[in-house]
């Protein structure tokens, strides 16, 4: 969870769209985020609703992951969304020797000079795809909560920032469990959301098939559509959107209800709320408002706690519907 120190850290001290003292305008938010919508849906066709719930999980300065098939795309929109920021991008193939230093670095001792470096490992980028988390083993996936909580790394007592707008984007593939760790519930709890993208439709599948034949070497997918700064500010600009006390009462409501219900074994935690909160800001942010509905709680509800809920059955899905038929929404003009 961002800090209010890192999050005044956050804030670019300039913008094109505005001037220090004054919060980004949504129109010219609005604009960005169409620009970025854009781009990503010409890596990832046919995957609107997707892409949105992405960028708002990339906006509330929250982490991803993709519980889907291999060849589904998790790779492709790894790499999109950091060329659109302008971002460096890393990539950690996880595997059962995989190390926890492997990942955020180590110290190493220099001959000459008598004094221990630090090498800086994949966890110092501003996208870090986590490829198959869930095959490497519970050590090793240990090694991101503090990164993923705290965006920083600790290494023999020292602590070592991480990028401010540091996005994980982890995947897993939900049939193929054989030789996998399931990951702890400490570590999914860090997560904002989790996605299955799912195969494309058939209009998609012609075109993706279309555009393998074309020439790509000056391909605009790898120019950016937002500098790291503009980035941060918007990120910045979620943060103060307009929550009303009755919709937070709602939000809490439905924190209390999956604490309650008999089906659920594990419900949200405060992080979790605070998440739900957050994503549901970068939602009505998308959407062009800088307040939040219930409305906007309810959408991003199935994504933010599919990651997060400990059930008694399989029909995740139908124990969040249940919930959300039986919380009431506030009248919210």
């Amino acid at each position: 969870m961002m800090t209010a120190e890192s999050a005044a850290e956050s804030t670019p001290s300039q913008s094109v769209h505005s001037s220090a003292n004054r919060p980004l305008e949504i129109p010219a938010v609005a604009a960005q985020i169409d620009r970025l919508r854009d781009r990503l849906g010409t890596v990832l066709l046919g995957k609107q609703d997707a892409i949105e719930l992405v960028i708002a999980c990339l906006l509330s300065r929250g982490h991803l992951l993709l519980d889907d098939l291999p060849g589904t795309g998790k790779t492709t929109l790894a790499k999109a969304v950091a060329a659109c920021i302008g971002g460096k991008m890393a990539r950690v193939q996880c595997t059962p020797d995989l190390l926890p230093s492997d990942v955020t670095g180590f110290n190493l001792f220099n001959q000459k000079t008598r004094e221990f470096e630090f090498h800086a490992g994949p966890v110092f980028s501003d996208v870090l795809l986590s490829d198959e988390l869930n095959r490497t083993t519970p050590r090793t996936q240990s090694a991101l909560l503090e990164a993923m909580a705290e965006r920083q790394v600790t290494i023999d007592a020292v602590p070592y920032p991480l990028s401010k707008t540091f996005f994980v984007i982890a995947t897993q593939n939900p049939i193929d469990s054989h030789g996998a760790y399931p990951l702890p519930e400490a570590q999914l709890d860090r997560f904002t959301i989790k996605l299955a993208i799912g195969y494309p439709d058939r209009a998609s599948q012609l075109e993706i098939l279309e555009a393998a034949s074309r020439d790509h070497s000056q391909s605009e997918s790898e120019s950016s559509v937002l500098t790291l700064s503009e980035l941060a500010q918007i990120q910045e600009r979620v943060r103060t959107i307009t929550v009303h006390p009755r919709v937070r009462e709602y939000l809490v409501d439905l924190v209390e209800a999956t604490r309650n219900a008999p089906s659920i074994q594990l419900g949200v935690s405060p992080r979790g709320m605070l998440l739900w909160q957050r994503i549901a800001q970068a939602w009505a942010v998308i959407n062009g408002r800088d307040f939040v509905t219930p409305s906007d709680i309810a959408h991003v509800a199935r994504p933010v706690l599919s990651v997060r809920l400990l059930t008694t059955t399989d029909n995740v899905d139908g124990v969040i519907d249940r919930l959300l038929d039986t919380v009431p929404a506030p009248e919210y003009r």
